[in-house]
């Protein structure tokens, strides 16, 4: 493949099919998508040099972990932080099998691989390993803050060498196929042991009201997904004077019940996460980013702009392990913050977004919601979720659910929401009809709560009236869906466009197996869900 770089693994990529130029669309230069490229096909080689079938270290897991997470769209853009993982996984290779680069008879076990043999590989077989190699990347940040809080799976991470072997180095397209869906299966144990290790250090989440208000005065904006971060800067920043205001996906911390225990930690700043070079124009506070979602700065704030775990972008000042939080702080009291209280609001003009209907909570209120069902108060439920982005299309959801029913709840998790999460939709027998799961990981709740259901009325996921509508952006999104695969849940409506990197074969595949299509109108969708 002759270009100067080639990515398709986002749903915003050029033209649909693949970015080839001197930069993506996500703001990613062409020697940036190479270097990602040679870090993955450093990540194989170690892969390769795991000579175990029961369990792999916890340094080499870290190191995995941290070379997938690395290459997921819109987490880092610094050349200099690349390389340096890239001769961290070079060095666990050595570690682990000192002798090959020493033999004078090289077998080539242990090699790097060439990811240019990936994409320009057949069709079908680039798209299945595109399907495994974007779904890791995606369960690696889960992984990767569960085990920030100390929670790790010996399956998960041994799953991670055996999907990147694969990637390296079969051929058989049922194998590979197999390997998909395994995927999914291994990301629901990651997404479950996330959950796990969420509720476990910071409570179980409760319904939360929280307000779009900033106050006056200095303040910092976290955006990103690392609720660990977000705790160490709350204790950092504690009777400093400084208000503490989420971004994007860190809004489902307000419903922790050891986070809300901060009273600085105020509310949600700004809207969908596409929106930050405009929403943070000129800001009068510095922005952490915690993990993906960072946009490349603009001149105007980029001198806010702080950067920690594994985002990196160049020229921005980068929190180290030792999380001393120090220079945020100071360059929010240097910033001071706004003069006067401003009354923000979401995008349909609403002051206030309500977040924390968490599996837990849902389930609490099971009785309530399965007689509703009987009594036909409720009609059916629609889970609106997935990742938003800057294509044109994704008023779509916003407006789809407007359309839903009065009958009907809504279910939504991730940054989609943003799109529609300041409606007020009224409530159904003291429920309210839109709940706000949390984060994208959080899909693992949505799965818990169609699962007793299902159970509470003795028929599959699929004979529920339940609808899945999804948004999709980027590789979190595709080891969820991936999981929904493994559940067998069908008649799946995925949008703004399917995925590039789904050959005409694989997405035939899919159609005839598990129904998945594209979203049409939501007038059209909606009346199709409800007559299933």
């Amino acid at each position: 493949m002759d270009k100067n770089m080639f990515c398709f693994q986002c749903e915003q990529t050029i033209g649909c099919s693949g970015c080839t130029g001197n930069s993506g669309v996500c703001g990613k230069t062409a020697d940036t998508a190479k270097l990602q490229d040679e870090l993955t096909g450093a990540l194989i080689g170690l892969a390769r040099a795991v000579d175990s079938t029961t369990a792999v270290s916890k340094k080499t897991s870290q190191v995995i972990i941290e070379g997938l997470f690395t290459t997921v769209t819109n987490v880092n853009f610094d050349n200099a932080s690349i390389e340096s993982m890239i001769q961290k996984v070079r060095a666990e290779k050595e570690r682990l099998a000192p002798d090959c680069s020493k033999c004078q008879s090289p077998c080539g076990k242990t090699d790097e691989y060439d990811m240019q043999q990936l994409w320009n590989a057949d069709e079908d077989t680039r798209s299945l390993k595109s399907l495994i190699l974007f779904g890791i990347r995606g369960m690696a940040a889960y992984a990767y803050h569960a085990a920030v809080l100390g929670h790790e799976d010996d399956e998960v991470n041994l799953f991670f060498c055996e999907a990147l072997f694969k990637i390296g180095y079969e051929e058989n397209t049922e194998t590979l196929l197999s390997t998909v869906l395994k995927v999914g299966e291994i990301n629901l144990k990651c997404m479950a042991l996330l959950d796990k290790a969420n509720t476990e250090t910071y409570g179980t989440p409760e319904p939360t009201e929280v307000t779009l208000t900033v106050e006056k005065g200095p303040f910092i904006v976290v955006t990103g997904h690392d609720l660990k971060d977000l705790q160490l800067l709350l204790e950092q920043t504690s009777g400093k004077g400084i208000n503490i205001y989420t971004h994007g996906e860190m809004l489902p911390a307000h419903a922790y019940p050891f986070l809300k225990k901060f009273p600085h930690l105020k509310g949600n700043f700004g809207t969908a996460w596409q929106n930050q070079q405009k929403e943070f124009d000129h800001l009068p506070a510095p922005i952490l980013y915690t993990t993906n979602c960072l946009m490349p700065p603009k001149n105007s704030y980029a001198d806010r702009v702080f950067t920690t775990e594994m985002v990196a972008f160049p020229g921005t000042v980068h929190i180290d392990e030792k999380k001393d939080f120090t220079p945020v702080i100071e360059k929010a009291l240097e910033l001071g913050g706004y003069k006067e209280d401003q009354i923000l609001t979401g995008i349909n003009g609403g002051t206030k977004v309500t977040t924390g209907f968490g599996h837990a909570a849902i389930l609490s209120h099971a009785g309530t919601v399965v007689e509703a069902v009987k009594s036909g108060a409720i009609r059916h439920f629609f889970l609106v979720a997935g990742c938003d982005g800057a294509k044109p299309g994704r008023n779509y959801y916003t407006e789809f659910v407007k359309q839903t029913p009065s009958d009907s709840i809504v279910l939504t998790l991730a940054c989609g929401k943003f799109r529609f999460n300041d409606l007020d939709l009224g409530e159904i027998g003291g429920l309210p009809r839109l709940m706000d799961m949390g984060q994208c990981n959080d899909a693992y709740g949505a799965i818990q709560v169609a699962v007793a259901l299902a159970d509470a009325f003795g028929c599959s996921v699929n004979e529920l009236p339940l609808s899945f509508v999804l948004s999709w952006y980027e590789q979190k999104a595709v080891c969820i869906l991936l999981t929904l695969l493994h559940l067998g849940i069908k008649n799946i409506r995925l949008g703004p466009s399917l995925p590039a990197f789904l050959s005409p074969n694989i997405l035939n595949f899919l159609v005839e197996n598990y129904s998945i299509t594209p979203i049409t109108t939501p007038e059209e969708d909606i009346k199709a869900l409800m007559n299933q």
